[in-house]
């Protein structure tokens, strides 16, 4: 599987491609959410979330059944923005199921903020 393609195709909600990367019985797992669904439930929520969205990996692990993908999505005019670490098991070099975490990207809560510690990352 091409990987960057597939984590392209994801973010700019490319209906056409998406399911040719996935197995037919695929699950897909959104945990902060407790959802689960089909292949067909997937491509629906992830193309039709509104807006348009760009997209970059930033950390990417190859495992000896998949990938453990790290992405920064934005929308176009930055409106959003968050992280998504995606865990991707492969089974005939097309996703069978993936467990994915999204956290909304912002400031550290004020009660950080007051204690004065960490600093940016970047």
């Amino acid at each position: 599987m091409k990987i960057k393609d597939f984590f392209e195709d994801i973010v700019s909600q490319n209906r056409e491609r998406l399911a040719s990367y996935f197995c037919e019985d695929a699950r897909i797992y959104w945990h902060c959410t407790n959802e689960e669904f089909t292949l067909a439930e997937y491509i629906q929520a992830n193309c039709d979330y509104p807006g348009k969205y760009r997209g970059e990996i930033e950390r990417l692990e190859e495992l000896p059944a998949g990938y453990v993908l790290v992405g920064k999505v934005q929308a176009v005019n930055e409106a959003v923005s968050c992280h998504v670490t995606s865990f991707i098991t492969l089974r005939d070099d097309k996703v069978l199921r993936m467990d994915e975490y999204w956290a909304d990207d912002g400031p550290a809560p004020l009660w950080r903020q007051r204690m004065k510690i960490g600093k940016p990352i970047k």
